[in-house]
């Protein structure tokens, strides 16, 4: 059943797509101006025809109508939502400059913008599920041929196969190696040579996706393999090896006539660094305006419990290296000089405080970073940052160590919602920090943001591993 039903239909996925979203903005506009009673006049048809239209347009323009087969919820969900947030900005500035506003229902038309948003998610996602299971049960497959049997060919196939509702089968792993000298996992899965690849994928058109996995040494190689393959009708995907995987946002820019790569770059550039420091002045504007009593409170109980200044202040790296100084609520008896060796706290530290273990073990030192965020040494979300006497010594023992500093550090993170904070006593520890905060600076978007938000509240104030 590898080409059911719903592969018969795959090409009218996007048209269906393009229908449903129609359907979704103007039940809900319609709902709403029902809800609140409001007449529908040649005025409100026009928003919602402008509406439609601009729906459309933006989203072929950002490529809303591609497939997602590959991609996750939250990249699919993301399009969506800024594709109809752009076309409400064009709502808004129409009404504006046309001085058209009062004829409207403020309120009917902001609840509708909100519910849409909503509406455009929840039935992508809800389809993404039904799509999982059809492909669970071999409905609406791919078929799959990957070229080079070496280590970032094989971690694709387990990919594959670990995460059926993908939908992709695999043809067959193809390499000019004897099997004997490839790695043990894949030898029995050899179905032949490059040359059997090509034939195959040449003359089966239901191969749909090819992924060559081949070392970028094999520069030449690759480039024949690649010809070859404009003689088919196959999607073609590189599998980067690891010198491609670690670039950071690697992306071309010219000097002059001259393309250039930048290798190691930060997400943070453009549109972007706006958008970050608009999350980040907007959201501690509002947090701080619902903890301000409560970390009044904590600084007289510090103040009271123990002898030593309210906050404690340490340099550590910000962007790009640069020296800042972070605040946090003092939880030890004594503060704690810049020297050559910074100890990290451990469990049943002497040197905390009875209070002092309470606020570190809820996170609650950290609530005076916030100044940080505002003053714009720090963000919200992103790496946490080290002492710089740990910075100096880890950079020395983590390759990419350093490039976790692309970004401003941030009060939570991708590697402390997953566990990977408090004392780092083995570099395996420190290592998986590193794995996730990199892995974060790769994956960055405003969604993924109020995501790890979100998720610290639940998750990332207490840990086994804060003490």
């Amino acid at each position: 059943m590898s080409s059911g039903l719903l592969n018969t239909i795959q090409s009218s996925f996007s048209s269906l797509y393009r229908v449903i979203d129609l359907v979704v903005i103007g039940f809900t506009f319609f709902a709403c101006l029902f809800w609140y009673q409001v007449p529908v006049t040649i005025h409100y048809q026009l928003v919602l025809l402008i509406s439609l239209t601009c729906f459309l347009f933006f989203g072929q323009t950002v490529d809303l109508y591609r497939s997602w087969r590959t991609s996750t919820t939250l990249a699919m969900v993301s399009y969506a939502v800024l594709t109809w947030a752009l076309s409400c900005v064009v709502l808004i500035t129409l009404a504006y400059f046309t001085k058209l506003g009062v004829v409207y229902s403020r309120l009917a038309i902001g609840t509708w913008f909100v519910v849409t948003s909503f509406g455009l998610v929840i039935w992508r996602i809800f389809f993404r599920e039904l799509l999982f299971y059809f492909r669970k049960s071999g409905a609406n497959t791919r078929s799959v041929v990957i070229i080079g049997a070496t280590s970032s060919g094989l971690k694709l196939a387990q990919q594959i196969q670990n995460n059926p509702q993908l939908g992709l089968t695999i043809e067959g792993v193809y390499d000019d190696r004897e099997a004997s000298r490839l790695p043990l996992e894949l030898q029995n899965s050899k179905k032949g040579n490059i040359k059997d690849a090509l034939a195959l994928i040449k003359s089966k058109h239901e191969v749909n996706q090819v992924f060559v996995a081949m070392p970028l040494k094999a520069e030449e190689r690759i480039t024949e393999i690649l010809s070859e393959l404009r003689d088919s009708t196959a999607t073609v995907h590189i599998v980067p090896d690891f010198l491609i995987y670690n670039l950071l946002h690697a992306k071309w820019q010219q000097i002059g006539n001259m393309e250039t790569l930048s290798v190691y770059d930060s997400p943070f550039e453009g549109f972007n660094v706006t958008i970050k420091r608009v999350e980040d002045i907007v959201l501690s504007i509002v947090i701080l305006s619902l903890i301000l009593i409560p970390m009044f409170f904590i600084a007289i109980l510090v103040k009271l419990t123990s002898k030593g200044p309210v906050l404690f202040k340490q340099k550590r790296y910000g962007l790009d290296g640069r020296e800042i100084k972070i605040y946090k609520f003092r939880s030890m008896a004594l503060v704690q000089k810049e020297v050559d060796k910074v100890k990290q706290a451990t469990k049943f530290d002497a040197r905390i405080t009875p209070v002092g273990a309470f606020l570190r073990r809820t996170s609650l030192d950290e609530l005076p970073q916030f100044f940080n965020v505002l003053q714009g040494s720090m963000s919200i979300v992103g790496p946490r940052p080290h002492a710089i006497v740990h910075n100096e010594e880890y950079r020395q023992l983590i390759d990419g160590y350093m490039l976790r500093h692309k970004v401003k550090p941030g009060i939570t993170g991708w590697a402390q919602i997953n566990g990977w904070r408090g004392e780092t006593d083995t570099l395996e520890k420190m290592e998986k920090r590193i794995e996730f905060d990199l892995a974060y600076i790769h994956r960055w978007s405003l969604l993924f943001d109020l995501k790890i938000i979100v998720l610290t509240i639940f998750k990332g104030f207490v840990n086994k591993n804060a003490y």
